[in-house]
């Protein structure tokens, strides 16, 4: 009984912290994309800085300082075992970019061994996904 005890409140807390985390407001910043086939193959690499700006609610990327995207969360599953460091979030938004287009976007944010990775997938564009590797993240208060 005392097992069963512990173990719940184990997956409580866990559930709790991944839960904490998912709601809070973060800043991603990266210095490296890769442009992928939609295989999965890298058929080029770009050095660019990109901020993305992540809220409950919506999500802002910002790419060199001039190419801006925003966009509302649709729908967001969120599990990370360790913040920001091992776990996946998956966002289903409405994006649009500076000249009021708007698209369906998938972006898949993933931690494994401390090392973040984030996909952006457009629909409809199945042939250029594009995955930024995350240097450093914050998050705001």
């Amino acid at each position: 009984m005392k097992k069963i005890i512990l173990t719940l409140g184990l997956l409580a807390a866990i559930g709790t912290a991944s839960f904490a985390q998912c709601d809070k407001s973060v800043v991603l910043n990266s210095s490296k994309t890769d442009h992928l086939d939609e295989a999965g193959a890298v058929t080029r690499t770009v050095d660019e800085t990109a901020q993305i700006n992540i809220t409950k609610t919506t999500v802002d990327i910002n790419v060199n300082e001039g190419h801006k995207m925003t966009g509302t969360i649709v729908e967001n599953t969120c599990n990370w075992i360790a913040p920001f460091k091992e776990g996946k979030s998956v966002m289903h938004l409405k994006m649009s970019n500076e000249n009021g287009e708007e698209k369906k976007v998938t972006i898949t944010i993933e931690g494994k061994g401390g090392k973040i990775t984030l996909l952006f997938e457009m629909e409809g564009e199945p042939g250029d996904r594009v995955r930024v590797y995350i240097d450093k993240f914050e998050e705001k208060a």
